[in-house]
């Protein structure tokens, strides 16, 4: 009798923490996910791999705060790639002229990025139309030449050369700490969305008329949800400086901006996971075929094409028929077995 009182509460004590897992977004086949991330290091010794493990990982994981933006207040942001570079550069540059810790410059970088994306969306996100997508835009080459002209700060295009995090020169430290920022980021966009500042976002989202008609001030939650996606762009945007080791202008391109835009599309506008699994299935694609390297963008565009022609929900959304089928056939099986008298 005690026993069965111990499994009981066992059972109740494993439902409750699924149920709060699933709250914040990491269901089973998520949590499952990010747990095998998590152990490929420990097979996986080929440098080469990890680093390719890491930079998969870090378009995931933009493509996660893109879509923060676009799939829920219908927002392009253009810029993106500007704000993940002033992010870098700023968490770069307070490391070498002031000498602070990268973990210090990690926090100055995420200001930065949200700061100016809070002044670029508090100037425009009023606007409708492309408004704020072109101000992005114009915002993104202004810093891009800013980081040009400024050659005694930036170095220009010679490469502003950026400490380390630590002195291990190995990736699988570095890809943990992606993995833990990665998963972190995933958890506050999810109970972000989940909560009443969501709901807001989706009812912009949805029809902009009809959530101001409720009561939902458009203008402030599009600044809202602007400036954390912008945030989270610098702080990774510092992670790749202190990753990679060298800044140049060139990361502020637009062609990065087009890459993040096509993984979440691809992935599934709407959804938080969609670009990150779409990230280590088109990233790897590319970089083992090389020859195609110079043409992505064109293979980008041509995918981009394809999912909104024949599945706008993307891959998240294939994801979904197929765990849904398979729920539906265990449920049809559950009650043909009823109806037979196997069960009960």
């Amino acid at each position: 009798m005690h026993k069965t009182h111990e499994n009981t509460s066992a059972i109740g004590l494993g439902t409750r923490l699924l149920a709060r897992l699933r709250s914040v977004g990491l269901s089973i086949p998520i949590l499952a996910f990010f747990v095998m991330l998590a152990i490929l290091p420990l097979f996986v010794k080929d440098e080469y791999i990890l680093r390719l493990l890491v930079i998969s990982l870090l378009f995931g994981a933009q493509a996660m705060a893109f879509n923060f933006t676009t799939g829920f207040i219908n927002v392009i942001n253009f810029g993106f790639a500007g704000f993940v570079g002033l992010g870098a550069y700023t968490s770069a540059l307070l490391v070498i002229e002031l000498g602070v810790s990268p973990w210090l410059g990690f926090i100055g970088g995420t200001i930065a990025a949200g700061v100016l994306g809070f002044l670029t969306g508090l100037l425009t996100l009023r606007l409708r139309g492309i408004y704020a997508a072109c101000m992005a835009w114009f915002v993104q080459i202004a810093l891009m030449g800013l980081a040009t002209v400024n050659v005694d700060l930036t170095r220009g295009a010679l490469g502003l050369v950026v400490p380390p995090l630590g002195s291990t020169l190995h990736t699988a430290p570095y890809f943990y700490i992606l993995l833990l920022m990665s998963v972190g980021i995933y958890v506050v966009l999810t109970m972000i969305v989940n909560s009443n500042v969501g709901l807001a976002f989706r009812a912009i989202g949805q029809n902009l008329l009809a959530a101001r008609t409720s009561g939902v001030n458009p203008t402030r939650y599009k600044v809202i949800n602007w400036t954390i996606a912008c945030a989270v762009a610098g702080l990774l945007g510092s992670f790749y400086a202190h990753f990679i080791g060298i800044l140049t202008p060139d990361m502020m391109h637009f062609k990065h901006t087009v890459e993040v835009l096509a993984l979440a599309y691809i992935g599934g506008r709407g959804t938080l996971w969609g670009g990150l699994i779409a990230s280590f299935l088109v990233t790897p694609t590319f970089e083992y075929l090389k020859p195609l390297m110079a043409v992505r963008l064109i293979i980008y565009g041509f995918l981009l094409i394809l999912v909104m022609m024949v599945y706008p929900r993307g891959l998240s959304g294939i994801i979904q028929g197929i765990g849904k089928r398979i729920k539906g056939h265990g449920e049809k099986g559950t009650a043909r077995k009823t109806e037979t008298g196997i069960e009960g």
